[in-house]
């Protein structure tokens, strides 16, 4: 497996960066983890948009599925993606429809959003939509994916990825606040990709995001290989960060970057 850094910011992006967004390739397919602001963007440097076998959204808040508005608007108005030749475009009777692997409520989320000022339908009708509980597997081609609820401000889903030819693992740990699912999930995971948005925890309320110390505690207890740390905005020290997490965690720590890429 390889997985490409697309946006690692938290809600608001970084100078020339983009929110949560990660691609995913394996023997010839691929997957999206997280669309948020200014994902597509980086996206179409890698891989051409039509050509992604599938979406998997943590959570739905903004910043992990609002660049599905602008692939979805690509997916129905694009040249390509016409029945009748366009420029240089042939023209096409079967247009790219991804699947999109959301949690449960998510057609009614997206339609609440993009009905605000147009159809309410265009997410749904631009890509192939299926909805997920914790209990799923879910399957694209030699990828498979697995779910556990983690505590954040909505319902939110940390996933482990293991490729079937050859048993690798990667866990991304979505947002969320310290908790056990996240470390059963994450047990003996070769990669681990775990927020680090807080500087501190918060000051009060229930816990919804990670210090870089406490990426690293869970990172520790799952027995993971390696971690790297995302969701966390340029305006902290990334230097600090990892060293806190390397810390806490005993192994090899990164701080991911947009564009960086991590064999598994």
């Amino acid at each position: 497996m390889r997985l490409t850094v697309l946006g690692k910011s938290p809600s608001w992006e970084d100078a020339d960066g983009a929110c949560s967004g990660y691609l995913l390739e394996a023997n010839g397919h691929s997957v999206v983890i997280d669309c948020g602001n200014g994902v597509f963007s980086k996206l179409r440097r890698f891989r051409d948009y039509t050509r992604v076998d599938a979406v998997l959204v943590s959570h739905l808040h903004a910043d992990h599925f609002l660049d599905l508005i602008p692939w979805a608007y690509a997916l129905t108005y694009a040249p390509r993606q016409q029945p009748v030749p366009v420029d240089r475009w042939e023209g096409t009777q079967q247009p790219a429809r991804p699947r999109l692997i959301a949690p449960r409520g998510a057609r009614e989320v997206f339609r609440r959003v993009t009905g605000a000022w147009g159809p309410e339908d265009l997410i749904e009708s631009a890509f192939a939509l299926e909805e997920y509980e914790e209990s799923s597997e879910v399957a694209v081609g030699p990828l498979r994916f697995d779910f556990r609820s983690v505590p954040h401000f909505t319902t939110t889903f940390a996933c482990r990825v293991r490729e079937a030819d050859f048993g690798a693992r990667l866990v991304f740990g979505a947002d969320s606040g310290p908790n056990d699912h996240l470390v059963e999930i994450a047990r003996q995971a070769d990669l681990l990709l775990l927020e680090a948005t807080l500087p501190r925890p918060e000051r009060e309320g229930p816990r919804g995001h990670l210090t870089a110390g406490e990426a690293g505690e869970h990172a520790a207890r799952a027995g993971a290989a390696r971690l790297v740390l995302t969701h966390i905005s340029d305006e902290l020290d990334a230097l600090g960060a990892r060293k806190a997490a390397a810390a806490a965690f005993g192994g090899p720590v990164e701080v991911a970057r947009d564009g960086a890429a991590f064999e598994v």
